[in-house]
């Protein structure tokens, strides 16, 4: 392979890693003061574990021989170490730890609907055997040869339209983080209004390094043909957030009066979430309305929580559930050649729906499960009076604000 691929696939890997640290910003502004240091230490957490799970067997779990195998076998391979020794190990290695960046962000995503109230033992325990039981197969489902990269071609439908991660990345962990919002319950005193981001710079900061990432994480595989499609990506990846920015604040300005910056900062990650499955097979006009669509909706959807009464602490569901499916939905619409108003016909949003519905139940259900045995075996939410007093200091024994008088 030529060095220009090698070398952007080394930048994107870096791109896509430098966004788990982003959302640790973005989730560690928009919680209590006294929560910060707990909220970023999830982010941080998720990416030492699942990196060491990732090189260990998840690489080897995120491909299958065949279409029924539900993963691939996690001793393949284990450690790598027939990767690190084979004649193109310099690229396989290169592409292994691409997707591990993948595995590592999805996981990080659902903490914010338990931000406040999680211990972080039980969270690591939670991430661990999530990450192993629904990320790595879905993984392969998706992208691994699984059955739903080969729906399409068992159906005689257009394949599965997943580019950058909309099922296996957003569906996935907006549906784990919906289960977990069930599980730990709502924190105390919860109410429209409860709590105001703490740091509102923090919020735009993380923003700012997701979307900066994001371009890395859309256009990152192109890597592996070429770079053929990598300007339709970019495009694609700059007008949707940006639009979504737009759809987002409108919304905002008429339903609350204001259109606010971390309203700005939230509709960015919408329009990023939308567009992530989209991005290759978009023309950038239809990807300018699915910003708009994205960033509006995703704005009301935030309001779920209040009306169906479950405690989404960081809008996880609204963002990245409802997001990931608004993105990968349209496409049965809209992708170019297959949708149904742009020369094609029905199959193509069959095949999405499918996709979508089957990654959120298998993830919903076993992080629902999961969630469930940790909180009945040895407790995943902390003592209210503990989340009252704040979780920083009784878990972490750090403030992340600790100023010195002296």
């Amino acid at each position: 392979m030529d060095t220009g691929s090698i070398a952007w696939a080394i930048t994107a890997t870096a791109l896509v890693l430098l966004m788990t640290p982003g959302v640790a910003f973005f989730y560690g502004g928009l919680v209590k003061a006294k929560s910060v240091v707990s909220m970023m230490m999830m982010s941080f957490g998720a990416l030492g574990l699942i990196s060491v799970l990732w090189i260990l067997y998840g690489f080897s779990m995120s491909a299958v021989s065949s279409p029924g195998d539900f993963a691939g076998n996690p001793f393949a391979d284990f450690g790598l170490s027939s990767l690190a020794t084979g004649e193109s190990s310099n690229t396989d290695l290169l592409g292994a730890t691409f997707g591990a960046t993948f595995a590592i962000i999805t996981v990080a995503l659902i903490s914010g609907a338990i931000a406040d109230r999680a211990k972080f033992g039980s969270w690591m325990i939670f991430a661990g055997i999530w990450a192993t039981l629904v990320y790595f197969p879905v993984a392969a489902w998706v992208w691994g040869g699984g059955w739903i990269m080969e729906l399409g071609n068992t159906l005689g439908l257009p394949s599965v339209i997943d580019y950058a991660g909309g099922t296996a990345v957003h569906i996935n962990a907006g549906a784990a983080a919906l289960a977990l919002a069930l599980v730990l319950g709502k924190r105390v005193g919860f109410q429209k209004g409860i709590t105001k981001p703490h740091n509102v710079p923090l919020v735009l900061m993380g923003a700012a390094i997701l979307w900066f990432g994001w371009f890395g994480f859309n256009a990152g595989a192109e890597w592996l043909n070429g770079l053929a499609n990598v300007g339709l990506i970019v495009v694609n990846t700059l007008g949707a957030t940006a639009a979504a920015i737009l759809g987002w604040m409108v919304v905002e300005k008429f339903k609350d009066g204001k259109a606010t910056s971390v309203g700005a900062a939230s509709g960015a990650v919408a329009g990023l979430v939308a567009i992530t499955p989209a991005c290759a097979n978009l023309e950038p006009g239809w990807a300018l309305l699915l910003g708009v669509v994205a960033g509006a909706v995703c704005a009301l959807a935030i309001e779920l929580k209040f009306k169906l009464g479950f405690d989404d602490s960081l809008d996880v569901v609204g963002i990245h559930l409802v997001g990931g499916i608004i993105g990968t939905l349209y496409l049965g619409f809209f992708a170019i050649d297959t949708g149904l108003f742009t020369g094609g016909d029905f199959g193509q949003l069959a095949v999405q729906v499918i996709a979508a519905g089957a990654v959120l139940i298998y993830s919903f259900v076993i992080a629902l499960a999961l969630g469930f045995a940790i909180e009945k075996s040895i407790g995943f939410r902390i003592k209210n009076e503990d989340e009252v007093a704040g979780i920083d200091t009784v878990v972490h024994g750090e403030e992340g604000y600790a100023l010195n008088n002296a």
